[in-house]
């Protein structure tokens, strides 16, 4: 994977990890295995391989106890004999030499060179040096036995506890819908387990699905926030439900155009639907106060929507067209990288054309539906009492009785 990649997938070389943590490695291997195979049968998957391989070809050497105590040397050095041997001396004993002549530090390793060890005879035939310097050197034929064998090629922690990593990419198809099959194979090979042993779905997905619980957190907390401002502002709790209407015909809106244009849901059209939502509450906003100050002077809910829908037509019809013209070339993605910006753009349009349509009509009947008919003289009384509400709307006359 390159570099941008690595860093969504935290490291990881593949948007998709599933690992099996647990202590008994071997069972824990043959439940990858059969997860593997189950794997590779999701449509829209790639490259699903076992990480950790354990059939690479390994050499073990057995040291005879009796024989070694005999000739005066324990299991700790023949390791570090064999250790400095085969891997050098730069990770027991670090040796540095500066180079007076230039100033720079070089590192000295003392090993045997790999061209000299290309038989199981030349193994044999290594020097086994004990730590006491009266004791002759011995080779480590007389003291240890070699086997052929297999062993691990990448030996891999979480947490301190021994870990399997399968990795998976995804082709022609989105990242969330594969994982959502990952999910129900995973459920299945659970219950296989061994005592103390999980299985946790890593990786780029688990960035999705924290951002999008954050985006949708957002959406729901924008247009609860939205309400509860246009309370305060309103001083009613009838006229806000009746602008935020409108935000489902947003919402279905975007549902629709993201999938006529195939697009995925994602973060940057979730970041689309929050800008939709401002966008339509604040259209529904004029339509639903002019209606409310008709409503005020003739006290008929219906000719006040009537009224609303006609007179904020323009201004409603520029606000919407100013933000989707805006949009258009971004939803194209013309251009290097304009394909991450495309969804957002994408969603404004498909969620401004249905909330505008939402917002001249659909609004409209909710306030007519929601404001009863009353009285011209209480109309009137209402309009008098909000332009002076100092002021009483009748005044009393000198003279009279009543």
């Amino acid at each position: 994977a390159d570099i941008v990649s690595q860093i969504l997938n935290f490291g990881l070389p593949s948007p998709l990890d599933i690992q099996i943590s647990g202590r008994d490695v071997a069972k824990n291997f043959d439940v990858a295995s059969d997860l593997l195979k189950r794997l590779r049968l999701i449509p829209g998957i790639a490259d699903v391989h076992l990480q950790q391989a354990f059939d690479q070809p390994a050499l073990n050497i057995t040291v005879d106890r009796s024989k070694s105590t005999q000739l005066g040397l324990t299991h700790r050095e023949v390791a570090n004999s064999l250790l400095i041997s085969l891997s050098g001396s730069g990770q027991t004993t670090p040796t540095f030499w500066l180079n007076p002549q230039n100033g720079v530090v070089y590192s000295l390793v003392t090993k045997v060179p790999q061209y000299h060890l290309n038989s199981l005879q030349e193994l044999e035939n290594l020097p086994i040096r004990s730590n006491d310097a009266t004791q002759p050197n011995q080779l480590l034929a007389n003291l240890a036995t070699i086997n052929r064998g297999v062993g691990s090629a990448v030996v891999s922690h979480y947490n301190v506890t021994p870990c399997l990593d399968i990795f998976a990419t995804t082709q022609g198809r989105a990242l969330g819908g594969v994982a959502k099959d990952v999910r129900k194979i995973i459920s299945e090979v659970e219950k296989d387990l061994p005592r103390g042993s999980t299985i946790t779905l890593r990786g780029q997905v688990e960035t999705m699905q924290s951002s999008f619980f954050g985006l949708g957190i957002g959406v729901i907390g924008a247009i609860v926030l939205v309400y509860f401002l246009i309370v305060v502002n309103f001083q009613s709790w009838t006229d806000p439900f009746i602008i935020i209407t409108a935000l489902p015909g947003a919402l279905a809106g975007i549902v629709w155009i993201l999938f006529l244009t195939g697009t995925t849901i994602s973060v940057p059209a979730l970041m689309g639907a929050v800008m939709c939502i401002g966008v339509a509450t604040a259209n529904s906003i004029l339509v639903v106060s002019f209606a409310k100050e008709v409503y005020d002077k003739c006290g008929d809910g219906t000719e006040a929507a009537r009224q609303a829908g006609i007179t904020r037509l323009r201004p409603v019809l520029m606000t919407a067209l100013a933000m989707i013209i805006g949009m258009v070339p971004m939803a194209f993605g013309i251009g290097e990288g304009g394909e991450q910006n495309a969804p957002l753009a994408r969603a404004v349009i498909g969620g401004l054309l249905v909330a505008t349509v939402s917002t001249l009509f659909f609004v409209p009947v909710v306030f007519s539906l929601l404001r009863k008919k009353i009285n011209p003289s209480e109309a009137g009384s209402r309009n008098h009492s909000k332009e002076h509400p100092d002021k009483p709307l009748l005044q009393p006359v000198h003279g009279s009785t009543t």
